[in-house]
This record gives structure tokens, sequence and C-alpha cells, in this order.
């Protein structure tokens, strides 16, 4: 045995390549997407509630839902806030002190249905330029059924 007939012992193929050691990832790919499409659909039915009495305590609630400011409309015309008269001289004055506390709190308009709509309007927009941003009408619902 010569020095040139020398072999290195670390090699399996005829080239002198060591074997290269791979994961094939494609099987770890499709039991994923199988596991991710049975939690899509298993997740809406996770969220269904259970009935439950919930115990009762004493603390305050986080937030107290503001009493809304109400104006009400007679059917001669004559604004009211809450059950105080509003002359027009003193109805802008009165409205701006109002939005100045809290330009957010809810205005609520009750109108007579007497009342031309012209007229609700007329009060709505001044409580709009008073400087509130939340102003709705309110209405009955029918108590009967409805008409045909």
């Amino acid at each position: 045995m010569g020095m040139g007939s020398f072999q290195s012992q670390d090699t399996d193929d005829e080239f002198g390549a060591a074997p290269l050691s791979e994961i094939n990832v494609t099987p770890l790919v499709d039991v994923m997407l199988v596991l991710l499409i049975i939690f899509m659909v298993a997740a809406p039915l996770m969220t269904v509630g259970v009935p439950v009495q919930l115990p009762k305590t004493a603390a305050a609630k986080v937030s107290q839902p503001k009493q809304p400011v109400v104006v009400s409309i007679d059917a001669q015309g004559q604004p009211f806030l809450d059950k105080e008269p509003l002359a027009p001289e003193t109805m802008m004055p009165r409205l701006r002190q109002l939005a100045s506390m809290d330009p957010t709190q809810v205005v609520l308009v009750r109108g007579d249905r007497a009342v031309p709509y012209g007229r609700i309007i007329e009060i709505m927009g001044q409580i709009s330029a008073a400087g509130f941003s939340k102003v709705s009408l309110i209405a009955q619902a029918p108590s009967g059924p409805p008409a045909q």
C-alpha cells in the first residue's frame, strides 16, 4: 500500500461528497394548514357563551351614562329646557352655558306633533349653534299594529 492509494474513510460515495442531512418540511406545512383550518372553523363555536349567574358587586360602574339634555317644544312652539321655559332672548345664553360644560352632551329634542316642522328645525339649529355636536329628535312609536 503506497501513499497514493490512501482513500478517505469519511465519504460515502465515489465523488467524495459528504451526505447532506435535510428535513422535508412539506408534511409539516400540510399538518399546520390542516390545524389552521380546524381552528378557524372551531373558533366561532368556542365563543358561544355559557349562561352563568354573575355575582353582584358594590363597586361603582366604570362610566356612568350622562343624562341627556331634553329640549321640549309644546304645541304653541314654546321651547322648554327640561321643565324650564326658554324665552327667545335667554335661550342662546342658557344653551351656550350648558355646551361650555360639555359639548359632547347629547341633546334630545321633543316636538309636539302640532308644531310646524320649520319651528323644530329652527330650535335644532339654535342648539347646534350653541355648541352641541349631538342633537337627536325623539318620536313615539305607534302602540297598535302598523297600518296597512
